[in-house]
């Protein structure tokens, strides 16, 4: 299949063509959909020549193609009415009835020069879905969110994440108002479903099934915290759909010289304890490195419960019930990765039994609190 993309270089067309190509590579093989894909990528610094003979070929058009942040007024109706009227003058042209896809935007309802130019658009292609059968689709989008998504530009969302990102201030002028947000990989699933013909529709305009709402100002309080989450070794709510989609959005704008970021460890004679990870819904994150010979622990937990995994070296952990009874042994390696539990009501330990640093992850069921930390010592 042959399919024609406009305005490929544009935020939502890397996004889509990117998933192409990978289907063309047989890198995704999630869709059913053939690999045997042809692309041709139009944007404006494109050869116009090739537009006529691209559309003579094409099978498919995703017309992504638009101005939202013109210099001058007239360039709306220029970039949003004027090229897709060339576009379809082309097909035309070339007596090429194949599905049209175009996205236009909720600001079509509205009476602004902006959408008034998207609303052009729409009725232009309406018009030529009747005139020649040809198949139209149209995708009213709210506001977008994702990668490669170009700030301080007419995307609020990647305006925070990119200033927040890099030590900016950011401007909050009402943060009661609602957001409509589209995350462009759930648009992306959509218009790849649309190429299958399996679009969704409400009424004459097709739509992206997966949207969140939010205010803004818990948008801006959501990206700040990802920010402030590094120094208190927190994690987002990745159970919630939006939070992890904001998150990977934010992680995006990171400055490239700040991937990493450095953690707090407590060292002494015996090795190091340095806490990863810290949530208040999923416990604590840690990674403990033992010296030769090192027994660390002997203490037991009320309520707390932990999970120890040896991933270098070798050692023992022992184990006894509180009130007495016989030590129990588990000996551990990295050679052969094995998570063991350890149940509350039990005196532990664990030992390096080799002659290399042992380097154990360990979670425990709460983050510590030095006031509250149902920790009791107790030699096994």
């Amino acid at each position: 299949m042959k399919i024609l993309v406009t305005g490929a270089k544009g935020f939502v067309g890397k996004n889509l063509t990117s998933t192409l190509y990978n289907i063309v590579a047989g890198k995704d093989k999630s869709r059913d959909i053939a690999p045997d894909l042809e692309i041709f990528e139009y944007d404006i610094d494109t050869d116009p020549a090739l537009l006529p003979r691209w559309c003579e070929e094409c099978e498919f058009v995703f017309h992504l193609a638009g101005v939202n942040r013109p210099k001058e007024q007239k360039e709306f109706m220029e970039g949003n009415f004027g090229f897709t009227d060339t576009l379809l003058g082309c097909l035309r042209q070339a007596r090429n009835t194949c599905p049209i896809l175009i996205s236009s935007s909720i600001q079509a309802a509205l009476d602004n020069p902006y959408g008034k130019s998207k609303l052009a658009g729409e009725e232009l292609l309406r018009k030529y879905g009747e005139e020649t059968g040809a198949k139209v689709l149209i995708y009213r989008l709210p506001n977008l969110f994702g990668k490669w998504c170009r700030p301080n530009y007419n995307s609020v969302t990647a305006t925070f994440c990119h200033n927040i990102a890099n030590g900016l201030p950011i401007q909050v002028n009402d943060p009661m108002v609602k957001l409509r947000l589209v995350y462009v990989d759930d648009l992306v699933e959509e218009l790849l479903a649309a190429l299958m013909g399996r679009e969704h529709m409400d009424g004459q305009f097709c739509y992206v099934p997966v949207e969140h709402e939010v205010s803004l100002g818990r948008l801006a309080e959501l990206i700040q915290g990802f920010r402030a989450s590094r120094e208190e070794r927190g994690t987002p709510k990745v159970g919630d759909p939006f939070e992890a989609k904001l998150y990977a959005t934010y992680l995006s704008y990171l400055p490239k010289d700040a991937f990493s970021y450095p953690l707090k460890m407590n060292v002494d004679e015996r090795g190091s304890f340095t806490e990863i990870i810290r949530t208040p819904e999923r416990g604590q994150f840690s990674v403990n490195i033992s010296k030769p010979g090192i027994t660390k622990g002997n203490h037991w937990h009320h309520s707390k419960n932990e999970k120890f995994l040896v991933v270098s070296g070798k050692g023992v952990i022992r184990f006894r019930h509180a009130l007495g009874g016989e030590v129990i042994e588990y000996f551990v390696s990295g050679e052969k990765l094995e998570v063991v539990d350890i149940p509350t009501g039990y005196t532990h330990n664990i030992e390096n039994l080799g002659d290399t640093d042992m380097v154990t992850f360990m979670w425990a069921s709460e983050c510590f609190d030095p006031h509250k930390p149902d920790t009791y010592f107790l030699e096994v």
